[in-house]
């Protein structure tokens, strides 16, 4: 039974060397070329089984019998989760490299990535990357393990302190993982290869390994199945035409097969009207007849159709029941959603599905996720929020921006965007947070008023019954309904009405200048000699704004603390 090419995905986070290691690889030097040194979009590269034996001389020294028919290599963004590339039953990756920094270590894209492998049981070696840049590394033999062996005694010990704690670190996910030549049993252990996408250090082992792991542990799932499947990584359009960027995972593919392609809806039908796939080693492709997996392709179908990013596709054969139940079975168990939440909307469905991961791992509630740009529907569906649970008035796009008929709506709404998943819910998290202490804040001071406020003497507009006087407010914000005390502590009354510009408010903030009414206050004979004046308040109110002091502001907790003094006064023993 014929075999096909393992797939490998390259990840890990951003400039620690992803694109710049498969460069080294497969020759080229793309890296340099890349718009701030960051892959702007997945890229696939066939590396046939001649080149792996070019390039990896270990597989004559130790006599190993090369089968399969090479790698699909799939460079992934630093900027978007590699779970874009994904099929029915988890990662689209029969394999993966973790690129890592020696001298970083694991960072917030690292733990993400380590994850999603984890979640999807995809098997994985880790590159240790610019290992030449350790102190005092130099290449004195072309064998990584002998190399290694024959530096000096301070490089090995300055190799060994970033080394142990990189090892910490990963176990600490949960993960063993040892130098590759100590491996022996690569299901239990994580197999770490030191390397250097500048040297070129390491590459030979790293292909080695993986062509071991494949042979030893794939050879099942790399059987060629007769369906053809694949997933659409991205739509392209151009003047005259459009076209589908593909990976065909399965089977055998040609020019005129009519596909089913996955939509939240029916499946869509559509013919391949011409077809183009990757040649080798280069990022060009050339026109063909049929393809095998696994390869990257271009579709051009015989008509137009909503096709969305990261769905999947299979070869349609008057089975359109059987593929629509499983279409629907992938999609739905990828999308579940809550009966409260925010809106989540991400570019292709593999992102958005490694989104909600990640959100559920920090106990974010969905309400709605889909594809595509954010839309009038998603804002005015978060706005319903409003009112039930505030803290769920949230739009969060990865990867996906909000339309204009949005934005115009988007009022009270908070719209999050990123391009960088770990990023996305770092905003999402800390904008909640501060939504909960806003609303909490406010409960606690619509029970409780807190606020200092400077006699305007100048402006006294009724004398008593009711006294209308001006007042600055120096901390807090003042109320109707607001008792208020003197410098002495003395209840002098209550507030009936504020004014601003002649005109009634329900409350001024720190900075106005206002009119204030209090009933039954005679200004000349009680407020004549006072400056300033306070929001009074009950031990039992106080207690409570002491034990949420961290929701007042640093001005309402001045406030506060000289609320207390006024109140020792009156010999209550109060203290912030």
């Amino acid at each position: 039974m014929a075999i096909r090419q393992p797939i490998v995905t390259v990840c890990g986070h951003v400039d620690h060397g992803k694109t710049s290691l498969l460069d080294k690889i497969r020759g080229s030097s793309v890296a340099a070329a890349e718009a701030g040194g960051i892959t702007q979009k997945i890229s696939f590269t066939l590396f046939p089984k001649e080149n792996i034996k070019k390039g990896c001389n270990l597989l004559d020294k130790y006599n190993f019998a090369l089968e399969i028919p090479g790698f699909l290599f799939i460079d992934t963004p630093g900027h978007a989760a590699f779970t874009n590339l994904r099929k029915r039953g988890g990662s689209l990756a029969d394999l993966a490299i973790l690129v890592i920094d020696i001298n970083e270590g694991i960072k917030p894209q690292t733990a993400e990535v380590l994850q999603i492998l984890k979640l999807n049981k995809t098997p994985f070696i880790i590159a240790l990357n610019k290992v030449d840049s350790v102190s005092g590394w130099r290449k004195v033999s072309e064998d990584l393990k002998e190399n290694m062996e024959k530096q000096a005694l301070h490089t090995k010990q300055n190799f060994d302190e970033k080394f142990y704690t990189f090892q910490a670190a990963l176990n600490s996910f949960g993960f063993n993982s040892d130098l590759f030549f100590n491996v022996t049993d690569f299901t239990k252990r994580i197999c770490l290869v030191p390397c250097s996408a500048k040297t070129g250090e390491g590459i030979p082992e790293i292909l080695m390994v993986l062509c071991g792991l494949s042979q030893r542990f794939l050879k099942e799932k790399l059987n060629l199945a007769e369906k053809a499947k694949g997933v659409i990584l991205e739509i392209k359009k151009e003047k005259t035409s459009e076209y589908l960027e593909t990976i065909l995972y399965d089977g055998v593919l040609k020019v005129g097969d009519e596909i089913a392609i996955a939509s939240f809806n029916d499946p869509i039908k559509v013919k391949v009207r011409n077809m183009e796939e990757i040649t080798p080693l280069s990022f060009s492709f050339k026109p063909v007849k049929e393809a095998t997996a696994a390869t990257g392709l271009r579709l051009q179908l015989t008509e137009k159709a909503d096709i969305l990013p990261g769905m999947p596709f299979q070869i349609f054969r008057n089975n359109l029941k059987e593929i629509e139940k499983e279409f629907k079975k992938e999609i739905t168990e990828s999308l579940k959603t809550d009966p409260e939440g925010i809106i989540v909307k991400a570019e292709s469905l593999g992102s958005l599905e490694a989104l909600l991961v990640l959100l559920r791992q920090e106990n974010v509630q969905i309400l709605k996720a889909g594809i595509g740009r954010i839309s009038k529907s998603d804002v005015l569906q978060a706005k319903a929020n409003l009112e039930l649970n505030p803290i769920n008035a949230v739009v969060l796009g990865f990867n996906a921006i909000p339309d204009e008929e949005a934005l115009s709506l988007q009022g009270n709404v908070k719209v999050i965007t990123n391009e960088v998943v770990y990023r996305l819910i770092e905003e999402l998290k800390k904008w909640q947070d501060e939504k909960r202490k806003e609303i909490e804040r406010r409960r606690l001071l619509g029970m409780t008023s807190v606020f200092k406020v400077e006699i305007l003497h100048n402006f006294v507009f009724h004398n008593s019954k009711p006294a209308v006087f001006g007042v600055r407010i120096l901390g807090g914000k003042i109320k109707p309904e607001a008792e208020i005390i003197n410098s002495n502590g003395e209840n002098i009354g209550r507030i009936k009405n504020i004014q601003e510009e002649k005109s009634s408010i329900k409350e001024a903030g720190e900075g106005k200048e206002v009119a204030i009414s209090v009933p039954g206050l005679t200004f000349d004979r009680q407020l004549k000699s006072e400056q300033f004046l306070f929001s009074d308040m009950g031990e039992k109110q106080f207690k409570n704004l002491k034990e949420n002091k961290d929701l007042l502001s640093p001005q309402e907790l001045s406030v506060l603390q000289e609320i207390a003094q006024v109140k020792r006064k009156e010999k209550v023993t109060w203290g912030v």
